[in-house]
């Protein structure tokens, strides 16, 4: 079931709701709107995205879209996904951890500022998919997986196509294929399990 508030996203992740009410209020003190976007916790201001609030297993986290354009007090942000993601900046806590709320008041106000003054990393968009060998291979086998690949959008594509490659070994290389094959047959993505979380 699909998380409708921010309310709901805390009250299924107890283990960090101290941490999560804490970051959420010092949020909503700001000239933001809060929605619920891919499952969580999203700040607006104008119907851009600002940041976010996350949970996971081993941390909770506060998510900034424009990170990388943080210039003031920024020794906490740190990239979401190294060598993946241009813009996006989260800051990360573990359990018993101090929040230093007043030092990431200064990074939200300066996120929310950025925002109303127009400023943006824009995505790279790549022209084409590079299809690794191993998932050609399996097209030139399988006609119907080839045809429910061609149906992804590009993104999902992408993350199949980078998942195969980041592979070491072959054996992996193959494993993996086996476990995409009637993910792609399903028209899903590779990460939408998470997306409703």
């Amino acid at each position: 079931m699909a998380v409708k508030s921010a309310e709901e996203y805390i009250a299924k992740h107890p283990d960090w709701e101290s941490e999560l009410r804490e970051l959420r209020e010092m949020i909503l003190t700001t000239d933001v709107e809060e929605t619920i976007k891919w499952g969580a916790p999203v700040y607006t201001v104008d119907g851009k995205n600002v940041l976010g609030l996350a949970a996971f297993k081993h941390h909770a986290a506060i998510w900034f879209f424009q990170g990388a354009l943080l210039r003031e007090n920024t020794a906490l942000l740190e990239n979401a996904q190294e060598g993946k993601t241009k813009a996006l900046r989260q800051v990360r806590f573990e359990k018993g951890q101090n929040i230093p709320l007043s030092q990431l008041r200064k990074y939200v106000e300066e996120a929310i500022q950025n925002q109303k003054e127009g400023k943006e990393i824009k995505p790279v968009k790549n022209k084409e998919v590079e299809v690794p060998e191993e998932l050609l291979t399996e097209f030139s086998k399988n006609s119907e997986l080839a045809s429910a690949f061609k149906n992804l959008t590009p993104g999902k594509q992408r993350e199949y196509c980078e998942y195969i490659r980041e592979a070491k070994r072959d054996s992996t290389k193959m494993s993996r294929l086996e476990k995409i094959i009637p993910m792609i047959q399903a028209g899903s993505g590779l990460h939408d399990k998470y997306k409703n979380c």
